[in-house]
């Protein structure tokens, strides 16, 4: 699933996995720094979790739903780069557990998230 701000998020039980999408690192550019949440911070949907630096510029990532952050990608302090070499993989930036009350209904499937970067 997507969000119209660029996040890829990926449901497994109540773990959500967040990312941002291919279309978004190749805007972006050369990644260079990511700022990222501390475990066990809860966010709601649409709330700023981190930013994301590119040479060129640097950008708010946001949440997609609301949760509370169980797991970052402390891989990506020392290689930033794996969110433009592989944005789905081992570029995925948190994991929050999904609260009883979140909103799936805003995330976009792949086929209208292609329509709106298209």
């Amino acid at each position: 699933m997507y969000t119209s701000e660029h996040e890829w998020v990926e449901i497994s039980g109540n773990i959500a996995t967040i990312g941002i999408t291919d279309f978004a690192q190749s805007e972006l550019g050369d990644i260079i720094f990511l700022e990222f949440p501390t475990v066990e911070e809860n966010f709601n949907d649409g709330d700023v979790f981190g930013t994301i630096e590119a040479v060129k510029t640097v950008s708010d990532m946001y949440m997609p739903l609301t949760g509370k952050v169980v797991e970052v990608n402390e891989d990506l302090n020392d290689t930033p780069e794996q969110v433009n070499e592989d944005p789905y993989k081992n570029g995925w930036m948190v994991k929050i557990e999904l609260d009883n009350n979140a909103d799936q209904s805003k995330l976009l499937d792949a086929k209208s998230y292609i329509e709106l970067i298209g």
